[in-house]
């Protein structure tokens, strides 16, 4: 998988086509919450599949005071458990490191936390409901 930042155009387009696939299909979120006022100042990757050139993962970075959220990390069914979720989480970390944000947090859907765990995250508050799925806030730990 090639990891490619997607600003505009067909890229950008590839992105949100996986989400709607991913959340609104598969998860039932309603399609008019999951792209929000966030998709245009935030930082999209998508990664393309080298062999078929399909996008096959992608995830974005907000950063707003300080603080970089890392959301709408999807993969493609048939890719899932590859560690291509991984390679996005770590690109959008990189990204954040980058811009010299320490500060990196994200919801994770609650039957995934321990993913992010594996990713150094620690969850914090209580659960919550987003998009009618259980979530738990979520802060990257020791981020270098």
């Amino acid at each position: 998988m090639k990891i490619f930042q997607a600003k505009t155009g067909d890229l950008i387009q590839k992105a949100y086509k996986l989400r709607i696939e991913v959340f609104v299909k598969e998860q039932n979120v309603p399609p008019d919450i999951e792209c929000d006022e966030y998709d245009k100042e935030a930082i999209h990757i998508i990664g393309i599949d080298e062999k078929s050139g399909e996008c096959i993962a992608c995830g974005r970075l907000v950063v707003k005071d300080g603080i970089a959220k890392i959301g709408r990390v999807a993969v493609k069914k048939d890719f899932r458990k590859k560690g291509y979720g991984t390679k996005i989480c770590q690109e959008l970390i990189t990204m954040a490191r980058e811009t010299g944000i320490r500060d990196i947090r994200l919801h994770s859907q609650l039957e995934v936390a321990t993913f992010y765990e594996k990713l150094g995250f620690k969850p914090y508050g209580k659960t919550f409901m987003e998009a009618n799925i259980k979530h738990i806030a979520m802060k990257l730990i020791n981020p270098r």
